[in-house]
């Protein structure tokens, strides 16, 4: 009698058949989706892959009447479930005429991303994605006690030992999972809160950084389901003095990083603090909550920048400074914001966007 861990290991190598797991973006905006697919062969483009359909009404996504919604295959990496050349597909989902349904904000994205002016500077986005692993069926941090706190913040960041860092097996077990999938990730450190986490992506190119990020997403979750954790992007899990969590969003074009490029990023910062509002009200929910003015956010009301200062809006590294070009960190976006959403509205601001009857500050 074999064992269930015998037949989820068992080897296909001696078959021609792949297994596909579509993956796509739910009704809330934020949830993920999934399913698989028997492929005749190995697949290295998603334009040799098929398009499939799901029921929309079961997602938020459609009427029951009218349910079938289109997936679109998009970006492919490895399967580091299945291994082999099994294969993750990131999609967009589309009604059966074509359109890109509501929740849909890839289509948005790449119109602009094809821009010939943009597509010209080489966007490139750093995407540092926090988290909080919380204990199942209490919803209470890793690291926490039940019904109560532990000790404040100061030793946990970047902490190492048993009372200090809580879930770094699945942090690393999610690190080589990235990496074996083919995504940009670029590190990993534990966070401010007990239980809190980091990665990062990039730099990635334009849409790619998006697409890499909503997949390495794919993979912590299903990482955490099998550890029996629960993944947390809220932005702030709990209230007081414990740290949220955030998304900050490094970003430079090509223009940026040449000779001269300083004056080109406080022109994009300027130009990100007069849209301040159409920016934060797109950078996910419950933002209000973590930028308070404390515990290095800015307050949401308000818009700052400064060199090294982690309680601005935007951030410019010493380094750029110094050399004169470079990159610079919107630290606004939440912890669950839509990356096809902040990367393209910070192309479309900074490159796209004429202010008409504004007059750039520079500083």
């Amino acid at each position: 009698m074999s064992s269930l861990d015998e037949l989820l290991n068992l080897s296909l190598e001696d078959k021609p058949e792949i297994i596909a797991e579509y993956i796509w973006i739910g009704g809330s905006g934020t949830d993920l989706r999934s399913k698989a697919r028997t492929l005749p062969g190995p697949v290295t483009d998603p334009l040799e892959l098929p398009k499939w359909n799901y029921d929309g009404s079961s997602t938020g996504q459609a009427p029951g009447e009218d349910s079938e919604v289109i997936l679109y295959p998009q970006a492919i990496f490895k399967d580091p479930f299945r291994r082999g050349n099994n294969i993750l597909v990131i999609c967009d989902a589309y009604t059966p005429q074509g359109d890109a349904i509501p929740t849909n904000k890839r289509a948005g994205a790449a119109d602009i991303f094809s821009k010939k002016e943009v597509a010209e500077e080489e966007t490139w986005f750093g995407l540092e994605q926090e988290y909080t692993l919380l204990q199942k069926d209490v919803n209470w941090p890793l690291g926490f006690p039940l019904g109560g706190f532990p000790p404040p913040q100061g030793p946990y960041y970047c902490g190492i030992g048993a009372e200090k860092a809580f879930g770094r097996d699945l942090v690393n077990a999610h690190y080589k999972a990235c990496l074996y999938a083919g995504i940009q990730i670029s590190g990993v450190n534990g966070e401010v809160m007990p239980g809190q986490w980091e990665f990062q992506v990039g730099p990635a190119l334009g849409i790619s950084a998006a697409d890499q990020l909503w997949a390495a997403r794919y993979i912590l979750e299903r990482i955490t389901e099998i550890a029996g954790v629960v993944l947390s992007l809220d932005p702030k899990p709990i209230e007081g003095d414990w740290n949220g969590a955030g998304c900050h969003t490094n970003y430079s074009t090509k223009s940026m990083r040449e000779e001269g490029g300083y004056a080109i990023i406080v022109e994009a910062i300027n130009k990100l603090g007069l849209r301040h509002k159409e920016h934060i009200a797109s950078y996910g929910e419950g933002n209000e909550r973590r930028l308070t003015g404390r515990l290095e956010t800015a307050d949401i009301n308000s818009f700052s920048w400064g060199v090294a200062n982690r309680g601005a809006s935007i951030r410019v590294g010493r380094d750029t400074k110094k050399e004169g070009k470079g990159y610079f960190e919107d630290r606004r976006p939440a912890s669950n914001m839509d990356p096809y959403v902040v990367t393209s509205m910070i192309a479309n601001t900074t490159i796209l966007w004429k202010p008409e009857g504004s007059e750039l500050i520079l500083f």
